[in-house]
């Protein structure tokens, strides 16, 4: 692992005029050498796989650029087959899923979710639902050059009733961006809306649920569901409860969730995923692979805060042998 302290500490952090600010555990590398690091990677997978992922995660680029044009011996084509070669199972999926750009990692686990026959509903929801309007705007057009197909029309052909309509609402990106300007009225008028076509009615209004969380600001949502609770008995997360079972109540659910706050979100999802004997190993995958380049270090502190314990200690107790160090590097560090 003294690879990857050595790297950690080479790194800078650039915000580079992004609308949201971010909190990565891995960013970008100065004075990247495509020759010299190719030829690291190349020998790390010749002793099959042996400090592949303590190389890769600290040389991870900002973009596939950097990795297409390595040097002449080493495409990214090459690099991922030498990748399936030399891993398997849990670790494979990791750094295959590093190889990616962010954006690419998520239209490839939506597009690998609608796959076949079934649905994995839960990456699904996860995803669809966690999301800003910015990036899911992003995922659309990356998901299009990928696999030359519209992201709607495959949620579409993939989900049914009330829930495919939430996704669908979701992935059109309808949402209004946040203003500087408070309108108390459309608050209230949202909230009673948003009680009316629930809690108040024998059964529910999913449309004008839809509607409202689909299209709103998230600061407005935020005060809309602080709003809520002068009109119902119960919150929005009870009344969800209440009103809607099974997908639905869990797309409701985790959209509640991520506006309220979107890394404690992530850090229950891990939570969860290592609370049995066995981690839900594709869940922390997804959830670590998808945010080390967004959030994780926030997603961190969410975590020791609500769980009294860090994340790093958390994984080092679940998983076990290379992928649990190729994790704990992507952790960046202990709280």
């Amino acid at each position: 692992m003294a690879l990857v302290s050595e790297f950690l500490g080479q790194l800078t952090l650039s915000y580079g005029g992004e609308k949201e600010p971010k909190f990565p555990t891995v960013v970008p590398v100065r004075d990247f050498d495509r020759a010299k690091d190719a030829a690291r990677i190349e020998t790390a997978i010749k002793t099959k796989g042996k400090n592949v992922q303590s190389y890769e995660i600290k040389s991870r680029p900002k973009t596939l650029t950097r990795l297409k044009n390595f040097n002449r011996k080493l495409s990214l084509q090459d690099l991922n087959l030498a990748l399936k070669g030399a891993l398997s199972g849990s670790l494979e999926a990791l750094m295959l899923g590093l190889m990616k750009s962010t954006t690419e990692y998520d239209a490839s686990e939506l597009k690998a979710s609608m796959k076949g026959l079934g649905t994995d509903e839960e990456t699904l929801i996860e995803i669809v639902c966690s999301r800003s309007n910015e990036e899911l705007v992003e995922i659309k057009k990356v998901y299009k050059d990928m696999f030359k197909k519209d992201l709607d029309k495959d949620v579409a052909g993939d989900t049914s009733g009330n829930f495919a309509k939430l996704l669908l609402a979701l992935v059109q990106t309808k949402r209004d961006e946040p203003s500087n300007v408070v309108d108390y009225q459309m608050i209230d008028e949202d909230a009673r809306s948003l009680y009316e076509a629930g809690v108040k009615r024998k059964g529910t209004d999913v449309a004008t649920w839809i509607s409202i969380m689909s299209q709103r600001s998230v600061p407005h949502l935020q005060k809309v569901f602080d709003r809520y609770k002068s009109y119902s008995p119960y919150d929005m997360k009870e009344s969800i409860r209440k009103e809607v079972k099974g997908d639905l109540e869990k797309s409701f659910l985790t959209l509640v969730e991520c506006f309220e706050n979107r890394q404690l979100y992530f850090a229950n999802r891990l939570s969860e995923a290592m609370k049995s004997k066995g981690a839900k190993e594709k869940v922390v995958t997804r959830i670590m692979v998808s945010r080390c380049e967004v959030d994780l270090m926030k997603i961190r502190s969410e975590f020791k805060k609500q769980h009294k314990r860090s994340l790093y200690q958390t994984i080092a107790e679940h998983t076990k042998g290379d992928y649990q160090k190729a994790l704990l590097s992507l952790c960046g560090g202990d709280d």
